[in-house]
């Protein structure tokens, strides 16, 4: 059963509609009335159906109401109007509407719904949940409908990690930026450990003026050092011989702290003990996550994890999959030879023991080559050797990597869709496909194939990578809920971070053993969700700990 939830003037209109498509009588809600009426409806585990998650799903979530199961509308709109699977589909051939707006930007407007039941979200001028989703559903195939599944359980997780918080201990955070760059300075001024590193900087490079934070100022005071670098990349001034060079790094590794996650970000980000992450689900087009704002939900550097800490009696249990996207590339491939390198655990080691290579810093330099496009140096010379070994996979992504050169969109293993190169792009090729045409155009051109050729050859890898990490993040989020006994969400296990390919859960001490085997099954279902009776192996490295600095 999907009940379809449509705002109105004084509340919210909920239509039934069963599994034939048949719609019952709608029926009128207040405000103040929906979340009971949500509450008890839940109890038949419906689907609940609504123009956005990020919009509608706050609220109840404040008032103290979880649901198990959504489709995201807007989502699932983006999906579909941009699939190969669903380019017949009337969804995907009618004109623009206002349910192209990208997911997210129908909150920008209504900020008060988000953790407020003052007010009902505002119907969009001209949408209309039922029809779109009636829409949607004839567009669907078997991949799809996991794929829209998956991705409406990652937007109920995203709202509920940010309802929820990262427990975060604002005074051990401020402890660490005090050790690392000295006391918290005065506005305009650089704390007291940095200057110390700069004096050493300017020195060496004989700049007593130097502001290390203007590139170009940066970039002079090197090369009149005598320092030929085009950049001033971590990478390339490693490769260097100066006495400046440590200190470089040095003040380049506390700006980054400071920046990122110094005490102007713990005073605008933490409220209350709680880191709460702003997700944006499907904000990169792969479908990975992106987040708003500073507060930097993907990336929370190693410097600040001793911040983030259990409450009494809980413990957080931190689990990132091992390998993911070579494993999820055997898998798309079905090539049973790198199926079986994985099995082991490491899957590089494996790819030694097949005899394809010589080292396991090999086999990491050619798979990372093969699925992001460098072909040049080591990883190209090692590319054939990887190629007799694994054949099938490595034709994968060599197969989307010529359907870029050539402009076509490739998919995902469940069907999303890539973008497709824009206007200016094909003006190029185009130009270049002249009789006429320049020896420097057709370079352009082709470094311009190239450029869009590793781009869809990493797309259906990340992409498929990402769904992967929704079916986990979805499976694991129902049986999270089932281990804490329909127990309020805040008390329950309960997913509190997400990164690309790591979860963190907030669970009662009890619980802990019990999270743990929910996780790893729940890796395993998604494999199986994704792969069927194919023997991928996901490995997990699972911590159980009181603070989330000490999970690696």
């Amino acid at each position: 059963m999907h009940i379809v939830i449509a705002s109105s003037s004084n509340g919210a209109v909920l239509t039934p509609v069963g599994d034939d498509g048949v719609a019952a009588a709608p029926s009128a809600v207040t405000t103040a009335a929906l979340p009971a009426e949500v509450a008890r409806l839940e109890r038949d585990s419906p689907r609940w159906v609504w123009e956005s998650t990020e919009l509608w799903y706050p609220s109840l979530l404040r008032a103290g109401v979880r649901v198990a199961r959504c489709v995201d509308l807007r989502l699932c709109h983006a999906i579909l109007r941009n699939s190969e699977a669903s380019a017949g589909s009337a969804l995907a051939s009618a004109p623009p509407s206002s349910w192209d707006l990208p997911p997210g930007e129908v909150a920008k407007a209504m900020p008060d719904a988000l953790f407020d039941f003052d007010t009902t979200p505002d119907a969009s001028e001209g949408l209309d949940p039922l029809a779109e989703f009636l829409l949607q559903q004839q567009a669907l195939t078997p991949r799809l409908s996991l794929l829209l599944a998956a991705e409406s359980a990652g937007a109920l997780a995203a709202v509920e990690m940010r309802f929820a918080g990262l427990p975060w201990r604002a005074d051990l955070h401020d402890e660490l930026l005090t050790r690392t760059l000295g006391p918290r300075p005065r506005p305009g001024e650089r704390p007291v450990l940095m200057e110390e590193v700069l004096g050493a900087l300017r020195l060496t490079l004989d700049a007593p003026s130097l502001n290390p934070d203007s590139q170009p100022e940066l970039l002079r005071a090197l090369r009149r050092a005598g320092l030929m670098v085009s950049s001033t990349s971590k990478w390339e001034l490693q490769e260097l011989e100066h006495p400046a060079v440590a200190p470089l790094l040095e003040y380049k590794r506390m700006a980054r702290l400071l920046s990122a996650n110094g005490w102007h970000w713990l005073e605008t980000n933490v409220r209350d003990g709680r880191f709460h992450p702003d997700y944006v689900p499907a904000g990169v087009v792969t479908g990975r996550w992106a987040s708003k704002g500073g507060g930097g939900a993907l990336q929370l550097p190693k410097q600040v994890r001793g911040a983030v800490v259990a409450d009494p009696g809980r413990k957080l249990v931190v689990a990132d999959a091992s390998q993911l996207e070579p494993r999820i590339l055997a898998g798309m491939a079905a090539d049973r030879g790198m199926i079986e390198a994985g099995s082991a655990g490491d899957l590089y080691a494996g790819i030694v023991a097949s005899g394809a290579v010589g080292t396991r810093e090999q086999a990491k330099i050619a798979m990372l080559g093969a699925m992001y496009g460098a072909t040049s140096g080591e990883s190209g010379r090692l590319m054939p050797a990887l190629e007799r070994a694994y054949p099938r996979a490595i034709a994968l992504v060599e197969a989307a990597a010529r359907a870029g050169e050539r402009g076509q969109k490739v998919s995902t293993l469940l069907g999303r869709g890539s973008p497709l190169p824009d206007a200016q792009w094909h003006q190029v090729q185009a130009e270049a496909s002249e009789e006429s045409a320049a020896v420097s155009a057709q370079s352009r051109a082709r470094s311009q194939a190239r450029s869009w050729g590793r781009f869809t050859r990493n797309f259906v890898v990340q992409g498929t990578a990402a769904e992967w990490a929704l079916c986990w993040m979805a499976a694991l989020r129902g049986s999270l809920y089932a281990l804490g006994g329909r127990s309020p969400l805040l008390e329950a296990p309960h997913l509190v971070f997400f990164m690309h390919d790591e979860l963190v859960i907030d669970t009662e001490a009890r619980h802990a053993d019990a999270v743990v085997a929910a996780v790893e099954e729940a890796a395993a279902t998604a494999g199986r969700l994704l792969f069927g009776e194919l023997p991928v192996r996901f490995p997990l490295t699972i911590a159980v700990v009181d603070s989330y600095a000490d999970a690696k």
